[in-house]
């Protein structure tokens, strides 16, 4: 498990798919779902309860009580350190534009796939935690937190399953890949490799493979007797890499 754990509201008025989102993100590492609420009223008592936990906001644009959009602006307002994400069935140009210009995280459209809610789920983690841990970033760092600048190839959940090199298998390279996000700081080797039961080599293989792919960096660190050793961070989406054809 990450040692942070991110507090999320949903605020959907469908307790079907409230509990769908919420059995989600209960199955996601790093967040617990803090409260569900039905519709504004509910949203905004949930807010003054229990704003400092709450990291994250699944908001839709359909409430009995209020606009979604116009919720999104009051909670942008009163609570400037919660993320929101829009997860509804507008499709609507002119409500997504309102939504990008409110700062909304992201936006999914329903039906949401599980894969694209894990894609959001991970880049909200990641991005939290560069965030927290660095005190200056680097343009070529904030283009890889931000995923600004995604090389063709290189981890979009929306593309096909990704063939792999010869000797890469998918369920090695998935424990590499669970083995870093268990963890919020960069990742030796051996780390890895204990994480997940196997050699360093291999674990060494596979995470350098990701690294050629982009969806890795590697950065020099130091080891316990001093020696400079490379660390690995997960900065992309690998799910395209590690799902079954």
């Amino acid at each position: 498990m990450s040692a942070k754990q991110y507090g999320i509201l949903v605020i959907e008025d469908d307790f079907r798919i409230a509990d769908i989102h919420k059995a989600f993100i209960e199955q996601s590492d790093g967040f617990y779902v803090v409260g569900m609420a039905r519709n504004g009223s509910e949203a905004k008592a949930l807010m003054a309860q229990y704003a400092d936990d709450i990291h994250l906001i699944l908001l839709d644009a359909y409430l009995p009580d209020v606009e979604g959009l116009e919720l999104l602006w009051a909670i942008r307002r009163d609570y400037v350190h919660v993320d929101i994400v829009m997860v509804t069935a507008a499709r609507e140009v002119e409500t997504i534009s309102e939504a990008l210009r409110g700062g909304v995280f992201d936006y999914l459209i329903k039906p949401i796939e599980a894969a694209r809610m894990s894609q959001m789920l991970i880049r909200f983690r990641r991005e939290r935690e560069v965030l927290a841990n660095y005190a200056e970033l680097s343009q070529d760092e904030l283009d890889h937190v931000l995923a600004r600048l995604q090389p063709s190839g290189a981890g979009r959940s929306s593309q096909k399953t990704r063939v792999l090199p010869k000797g890469i298998d998918r369920l090695t390279l998935r424990a590499v890949v669970a083995a870093l996000q268990a963890s919020s700081q960069p990742q030796a080797a051996m780390q890895v490799a204990r994480e997940m039961g196997t050699s360093r080599s291999t674990a060494r293989r596979y995470l350098e493979f990701l690294v050629s792919v982009q969806l890795v960096n590697a950065e020099l660190g130091y080891g316990d007797v001093g020696r400079p050793e490379r660390r690995y961070r997960l900065v992309g989406d690998a799910l395209p890499w590690c799902e079954e054809e």
